[in-house]
């Protein structure tokens, strides 16, 4: 009898364990197609679904005829209740959530947001974070050189780092290059540019935005001894997606440039309010691949006939965790430049860097 009771629990505890394994979330589509895996989130126009053979989907919500799910999820209904628990779809299309013994039906439109427990925990980050979460912060150090009939150094580290939350948007960038060569035992450098800065966005709506920057730029070559630019203006959100999102930026602007011209004993300074417009660009071509672009146009408000541009843009390989192949382009052009000095500068770099979240 003993052993007719252990073999029994014995039963129905692997009956259970099978059973947990084939739990699955199911999403039944219009045109009768139906996937099995786990629902993700669900937005106002889209669910995002973890299929099992599929991977990843994102389905547009009109497409859904029905909708279930085994593990809780959080929803929130219009007024601002959340309820954590399992859901269902009914014919009449209203949802059905079932939360600790306790059943609550709510029409289908009132639902703004479904998540599952990880979406919702990188939601919930999101409200409230200390100013040290939420950074990706990822670069490179390259180093390049030659031997022989001539010797050549070069030396480059492009850096950024962006925290984008709920109502904000900080970055910060760093470029650096130096290069020097040695011909019949001449020695000379042969490049040597610094740029950096900070950029801040704050949301006022759900498309508009407040853009402040703070530009600086050291460029031996150029004569250009410091620029430091600090501006401030509006954005607007033409697209959004999982996949990226394309801004255009516009506003005014203050430029301090110090150069150090061919005659040492001439420097001079030019103060400058200048009017500035633009556009920013970030997209995800893969899961492993992802692109960036950046454009802005000073137009000098006191001398129109002078301005300058920056353009800077790069691609990322995500090749392991934290290990990623970068190549990055930066281009400033100046149309009035120093006696004897070109109008552009151009700097590109490439190689293996690295990539974390904090």
């Amino acid at each position: 009898m003993k052993q007719e009771r252990t073999l029994l629990s014995v039963l129905l505890w692997s009956l259970a364990a099978a059973g947990s394994l084939f739990a699955a979330d199911v999403v039944t589509m219009k045109n009768g197609d139906r996937l099995t895996g786990s629902v993700v989130k669900k937005d106002a126009k889209n669910l995002v679904f973890k299929s099992d053979i599929a991977g990843p989907v994102t389905i547009p919500w009109e497409q859904v005829a029905t909708v279930s799910t085994d593990s809780a999820v959080t929803v929130a209904i219009a007024g601002g209740e959340t309820v954590l628990g399992t859901v269902a779809t009914n014919p009449d299309k209203s949802i059905e959530i079932k939360s600790g013994g306790a059943s609550k039906t709510v029409l289908a439109e009132q639902v703004s947001t479904i998540r599952n427990a990880e979406e919702q925990a990188a939601y919930e980050r999101l409200l409230a974070p200390r100013l040290t979460d939420l950074w990706v912060i990822g670069g490179n150090i390259n180093f390049a050189g030659t031997s022989g009939n001539a010797k050549t150094n070069t030396f480059t580290i492009p850096v950024s780092a962006h925290r984008i939350t709920n109502s904000d948007k900080t970055s910060v960038y760093f470029n650096f290059i130096s290069a020097s060569a040695t011909v019949n035992n001449q020695s000379a450098a042969t490049a040597r540019a610094v740029r950096g800065g900070w950029a801040y966005n704050r949301n006022l709506t759900s498309r508009l935005f407040l853009n402040l920057f703070n530009d600086y730029e050291y460029d031996r070559f150029q004569n250009l001894d410091l620029r430091v630019v600090l501006g401030s203006g509006l954005g607007y959100g033409v697209w959004k997606s999982e996949r990226g999102r394309f801004d255009l930026v516009g506003g005014a602007a203050w430029n301090r440039e110090k150069f150090d011209p061919i005659r040492p004993d001439l420097p001079f300074v030019r103060n400058a309010a200048e009017a500035y417009w633009g556009d920013d660009l970030t997209l995800s071509l893969n899961s492993r691949l992802s692109f960036f672009q950046g454009y802005r146009m000073f137009n000098n408000l006191s001398k129109s006939e002078r301005y300058r541009q920056n353009f800077d843009a790069g691609l990322t390989a995500k090749l392991t965790k934290w290990l990623t192949w970068n190549a990055t382009i930066s281009d400033r052009y100046l149309n009035s430049p120093v006696t004897g000095r070109k109008k552009n500068d151009f700097l590109y770099s490439t190689g293996f860097g690295f990539s974390f979240t904090r």
